[in-house]
C-alpha cells in the first residue's frame, strides 16, 4: 500500500533524518580517527586531525537543519539559538596544548587563528543576515509574533556579544568560546527535551513512555554536563582519564537518542512543526 504524504511532510522528515545522519557522520569520522591515530583529548580536538572537515561539516549540517525546521514554539526558538551555538562550536576550535602557546599552556595555534577570524566573520555576518531575513519574511507572511521577535533578538544579542568579546578580549575569546558554546548547546538540548516531557505534542503518539524518555534524556544531559565541568575543574583530565572526550561523546549520544525518539513520535505529523 502506498502511503500518501505531503511535500511539506516529506521535507520535514528528510530534515530530521539529516540531523541523525550528520550525527552518525561525525561519530564515524571521529571514531576512525581514534582507531587510526589513538586517543584524543576531546571530540572537539578532532578539528586539528584528518577528521577536521567531518567535524566542521557535520556541525554545520546540524545547525542548518535545526534552522530549517518549521515552528513558532519555545522549543524551536531554543533550537534556533542552539543552531547558532553549533556554528560557533564548528568554526571556533577548542584550545589545545602546544609548545607554541606562550605564556598559556593551551591555546588555538597561531597558524589556525587567521582561519578562525575569517570563518568567524563569515558566520557572524550570515547569522545577522538571517536574523534580518527572518523578521522581514515573518512580517511579509503575517507570522511575526512575540516568539519570533524574542528569538531573533536573542540570536542578535548572542552574535553581538560574541563579536564584542572577540574584539575586547581576543585571547580570552579564543581560549573559552568553544567550550562555552558547546556547554550552552547541550544545555539547550536538555531544556528542549525537558519541555517535550513536560508538554507533550498534541498530535504525538508516544504517550507516557516517550515522555519518560524525554525526561531521562534531559536529566542525563544535565548530569553529564555537571560531571564534565567538575571533572575539568578538579583536574581529572590531567590524571589520564579523557573526561572531556567521554563527556562530549555521551552528550552527543543523548542528543541522538532524543532526536530519534522525537522523529519517530512525529513521523506522521500532517502539518509538521517542532511543537504545536
Amino acid at each position: 500500500m502506498r502511503i500518501r504524504t505531503t511535500s511539506t511532510q516529506r521535507t520535514y522528515r528528510y530534515v530530521r533524518l539529516a540531523i541523525i545522519g550528520a550525527t552518525v557522520f561525525l561519530a564515524t569520522g571521529v571514531g576512525v580517527e581514534l582507531v587510526a591515530h589513538g586517543p584524543l583529548p576531546s571530540v572537539s580536538a578532532s578539528y586539528y586531525t584528518p577528521a577536521g572537515p567531518v567535524f566542521v561539516g557535520a556541525l554545520s549540517a546540524i545547525a542548518l537543519a535545526l534552522l530549517a525546521l518549521s515552528g513558532r514554539s519555545l522549543e524551536q526558538g531554543l533550537l534556533d539559538v542552539g543552531a547558532v551555538l553549533a556554528l560557533v562550536v564548528a568554526f571556533v576550535p577548542t584550545a589545545v596544548t602546544s609548545e607554541r602557546c606562550v605564556p598559556a599552556p593551551r591555546c588555538i595555534p597561531p597558524e589556525v587563528r587567521e582561519a578562525v577570524l575569517n570563518n568567524g566573520v563569515a558566520v557572524a555576518s550570515l547569522v545577522l543576515l538571517g536574523v534580518v531575513a527572518a523578521v522581514v519574511l515573518a512580517r511579509v507572511q503575517g507570522t511575526l509574533s512575540r516568539g519570533v521577535v524574542v528569538t531573533t533578538s536573542v540570536v542578535g544579542l548572542l552574535v553581538a556579544g560574541g563579536v564584542g568579546w572577540a574584539v575586547a578580549a581576543p585571547s580570552a575569546f579564543l581560549a573559552a568560546a568553544h567550550e562555552v558554546a558547546a556547554v550552552a548547546f547541550f544545555a539547550i538540548v536538555a531544556a528542549v527535551a525537558g519541555v517535550a516531557a513536560w508538554r507533550p505534542h498534541p498530535s504525538g503518539h508516544g504517550g507516557p513512555r516517550v515522555r519518560g524518555a524525554y525526561a531521562a534524556v534531559a536529566v542525563a544531559i544535565a548530569v553529564t554536563l555537571i560531571l564534565l565541568v567538575v571533572g575539568v575543574a578538579t583536574g581529572v583530565d590531567r590524571s589520564g582519564f579523557p573526561v572531556v572526550l567521554v563527556g562530549e561523546a555521551v552528550a552527543l549520544l543523548l542528543f541522538s537518542v532524543f532526536w530519534i525518539v522525537q522523529t519517530v513520535e512525529l513521523w506522521n505529523e500532517v502539518d509538521p512543526t517542532l511543537r504545536g
